[in-house]
């Protein structure tokens, strides 16, 4: 299972996240999303775990729970959604008046 993990600090480490889930189960990674393009981390991240039953159970005893001075917002990770920005689609507009 996916799960989302928010509101970490700054400065807080892959190992460090990986050793908080590892209480419950089997940890297969740990990402820290970072800033492409500054490299800082972002505050969240997403940690995967092998046995959903496990990472249930670390979901439902790490939501809310204070983690490095934060309380931490955990939850299994929704699918990435296209969010339909950047380049192309019809978004009409061009204003004024045209004569075909």
């Amino acid at each position: 299972m996916n799960i989302y993990v928010g509101n970490l600090t700054f400065d807080t480490t892959d190992e460090q996240l990986r050793q908080a889930f590892e209480e419950f189960g089997e940890v297969t990674s740990v990402n820290i999303i970072k800033d492409r393009y500054t490299g800082e981390p972002r505050g969240f991240a997403f940690v995967e775990m092998s046995d959903n039953d496990a990472a249930t159970e670390a979901i439902n005893s790490l939501n809310g729970q204070e983690f490095r001075g934060r309380t931490l917002n955990v939850n299994e990770a929704r699918p990435r959604t296209d969010r339909g920005g950047g380049r192309g689609g019809n978004r009409g507009g061009g204003g004024g008046r045209r004569s075909w």
